[in-house]
Formats: structure tokens, C-alpha cells, sequence
């Protein structure tokens, strides 16, 4: 993995994270039966892994010589 790989990653997972602790807050589960929504922990773990999902497909693949 190169160090832009990395970079962009984490990016996205910091962005995930409080993209997720930002839905927690002010959405949310008000009966507390959501898996993911009813905790702020699981919230922001599930939104960094999504955030650094989506931010690591806007990485370029490096081209392959034959």
C-alpha cells in the first residue's frame, strides 16, 4: 500500500467517524432497539468503516506493465 492509500483512508474513516457520531446525535433511536443507531460507540464505528470504505474507492489503482 502506498502512503496515498493510507492518507485517504484515514481521511475517510475520521469523516466516517463523525459523520456517524453526528447521526447518532441528532437522529438517532429515541426506543433504543436499533443495533447500530442506539449506542454513539456503534454508530461511529459503523461510520468509520463506511466512510473509509467509500473514501478508499476514489483511490487510482496503479496501472499493471505486461
Amino acid at each position: 500500500m502506498t502512503r496515498k492509500v493510507v492518507i485517504v483512508t484515514v481521511i475517510g474513516v475520521l469523516v466516517g467517524a463523525i459523520g456517524g457520531y453526528a447521526y447518532y446525535h441528532f437522529i438517532g433511536c429515541a426506543s433504543g432497539s436499533c443495533a447500530i443507531t442506539s449506542k454513539p460507540l456503534n454508530s461511529t464505528l459503523y461510520g468509520s468503516l463506511m466512510g473509509g470504505l467509500l473514501f478508499n474507492i476514489f483511490v487510482p489503482k496503479p496501472k499493471q506493465e505486461k
